[in-house]
């Protein structure tokens, strides 16, 4: 899975916490979760569950505190799913 199919995916997870809408259309890997796309912190948490769900991966709390702009999480993500078993 490439970057560009995590993002996609990615912006599946973060529809539902995310206000702006038109933002939410527009993200690249320097949006902010908090700052632009307006997700409070304790959806930060509910969006890290979803991602593992829909990744079928597990984020560690050293992992999970990256996770604040895009870019960032495809690196988890990308990082997470093509990690030898």
């Amino acid at each position: 899975m490439d970057r560009k199919e995590i993002l996609s995916e990615l912006k599946k997870v973060l529809a539902p916490y995310t206000e702006s809408k038109e933002m939410l259309a527009e993200i690249n890997e320097q949006t902010d979760l908090i700052k632009d796309l307006k997700i409070n912190s304790a959806n930060l948490v509910d969006i890290i569950i979803d991602a593992e769900a829909q990744y079928n991966i597990e984020i560690d709390f050293d992992a999970a505190e990256k996770m604040y702009n895009v870019g960032n999480c495809i690196d988890v993500i990308s990082e997470k799913i093509n990690k030898p078993a």
